[in-house]
């Protein structure tokens, strides 16, 4: 009987990495591409929803210090892809570190989560970029017909007469758009992604910059929610939130802070997928990693201070003020002359999704290359084109998949799905890195995550632990959901995958002694 749990040899992935054939990803990105990439797929939505959400239902202005407990969390399993990343730097991220570590079904596992990250993420994104699209064409006094820009399952009344929605347009261009960037190259598209970048952090940083001489101390005080804290009603005189619960006051209500704005972290991980197109992966993918993540974090502080000092937390909490309007809402009740600050948010956001789509377009499609390469997915994912050298097949999938999903699917079925397939993925890259010093101590690894030996692994265990706590933190309709798609994913391992695992079959190919060696001797020009 074959055994599921049969690792993938570390040589055979070390050699992968080290090819330079017609079927190998083109090597261009360098670090400030890649970190470039991890802060388009940072900076979303989720500072702008997020940070008003958090500070009115758990951490009032303390939410900057609710951004620090979850920037923590989200280092240490930073720190563990960093490892692995400059370590065996191929595409498919956290499946393929899963498959040289805990074996053949555990990376399939985690393979099938990321699904749910990447590919249902980008429909969800997509389907928020349709919705934040119109709202700046009504800045210009027009918009897209209701019918054209959502759902048929979705329906809505304005003034007595009921609109149905029939297809989701802009949703499904956005995607068709995107994926076709990411055919014609990955330098292009991160090319874009950059432009995009630089966009979005400058309207952050004029946000900030503007946003600090309307800071009023006083609603910094108390900075944590006090536990005798007064419930707040709408103008209907209904109480629409209370803090009486441990979670929801107080360092309590920290690190309930802490677990509503740690989705807005979500994306540092994907630069790891990008690891087999880095041009030094041993330098370049911690850098990109670590990188982004920390001067988004940094961002997320500087904004959360400014957010909660120019309008006071407690204004956030009527949910028509604490949603998706919440930053709009601060500039224009505590700003006066600064109304285009609000239109530019607008057009920040637009392209903080365009930027977190595709991300998570680029991160799915070299994950099905490698799942594809090992035989746990049909072949045409892993095929290239003759010219660009981008896993063409794959991208247009996941078009089809993604694009269908956008264009009539209601966004919110998704969910929080995507934000279990991250933990998940943490959870097991931690594991993994664990597992590997135990396993294979001897390995060179250009980049080492502190605090990790195998007799004190204090970072893998507290990446384990923290997002494992935040796994159970989820809804239970969420973490319902996600155990029918992993059954769902059990089926089809069993019924495909293992039937057409190469290593199933014995299909492995060892590179030759010499072409290990120039692999795993550190390059020390570039060190």
């Amino acid at each position: 009987m074959a055994n599921i749990f049969a690792k993938k040899p570390l040589a055979q992935l070390l050699g992968e990495a080290n090819s330079s054939g017609h079927g190998t990803l083109k090597r261009t990105l360098g670090a400030l591409n890649l970190m470039a990439l991890g802060i388009g797929a940072i900076i979303g939505a989720g500072l702008f929803v997020r940070t008003a959400a958090a500070a009115a239902q758990t951490s009032g202005p303390g939410v900057t210090l609710a951004f620090v407990v979850a920037a923590i969390g989200c280092a240490f399993a930073g720190l563990c892809y960093a490892e692995f990343a400059a370590m065996i730097p191929i595409a498919g991220s956290a499946y393929t570190y899963a498959y040289t570590t805990m074996g053949e079904f555990v990376a399939w596992v985690i393979g099938w989560a990321l699904i749910m990250e990447y590919a249902l993420g980008a429909a969800t994104v997509a389907i928020a970029w349709s919705e934040y699209l119109n709202k700046l064409l009504e800045v210009f006094g027009t918009s897209i017909p209701y019918s054209l820009s959502h759902s048929p399952f979705e329906s809505s009344v304005v003034d007595g007469i009921t609109q149905q929605g029939f297809i989701n347009l802009p949703a499904l261009l956005i995607i068709v758009v995107l994926s076709l960037l990411l055919i014609k190259g990955t330098q292009e598209s991160a090319i874009f992604n950059a432009v995009i970048v630089v966009v979005k952090v400058a309207i952050v940083l004029i946000f900030i910059a503007v946003g600090w001489q309307f800071i009023n101390h006083a609603n910094h005080t108390p900075y944590l929610i006090p536990d005798n804290a007064e419930p707040v009603k709408n103008a209907a005189g209904a109480i629409v939130r209370e803090y009486t619960g441990w979670n929801k006051h107080g360092w309590g209500g920290i690190l309930g802070g802490a677990g509503i704005v740690f989705f807005a972290f979500i994306g540092f991980d994907a630069v790891s997928t990008a690891a087999q197109e880095a041009k030094n992966p041993k330098r370049d993918m911690p850098i990109g990693i670590l990188g982004s993540l920390a001067i988004c974090t940094v961002l997320y502080i500087l904004f959360g201070h400014v957010l909660t000092g120019v309008a006071n937390w407690r204004e956030f909490a009527d949910p028509a003020l604490g949603g998706e309007a919440s930053v709009t809402y601060a500039i224009a009740a505590h700003m006066p002359g600064y109304e285009w600050l609000a239109t530019a948010v607008t057009v920040a956001i637009l392209a903080g999704f365009s930027s977190v789509i595709l991300v998570m377009l680029m991160g799915q499609s070299r994950v099905f290359f490698s799942m594809a390469n090992d035989g746990l997915m049909p072949k045409a994912f892993s095929e290239l084109h003759p010219k660009f050298r981008t896993p063409y097949k794959s991208n247009l999938a996941l078009l089809v998949f993604v694009g269908l999903f956008a264009a009539f699917v209601p966004g919110s079925l998704a969910g929080d799905l995507t934000s279990f397939g991250t933990l998940l993925a943490f959870v097991l890259v931690s594991a993994g890195v664990w597992i590997m010093r135990k396993s294979d101590p001897a390995q060179h690894r250009p980049f080492r995550a502190p605090l990790s030996s195998p007799s004190f692994p204090f970072v893998p265990l507290m990446g384990m632990l923290v997002c494992t706590a935040m796994i159970v933190g989820l809804d239970a309709d969420t973490l319902k959901l996600a155990v029918i798609w992993m059954l769902l994913g059990f089926v089809v391992y069993f019924v495909y995958g293992k039937r057409n695992s190469k290593l199933q079959q014995g299909i492995v190919v060892i590179p030759t002694e010499m072409e290990e060696q120039a692999f795993i001797e550190p390059d020390k020009d570039n060190l």
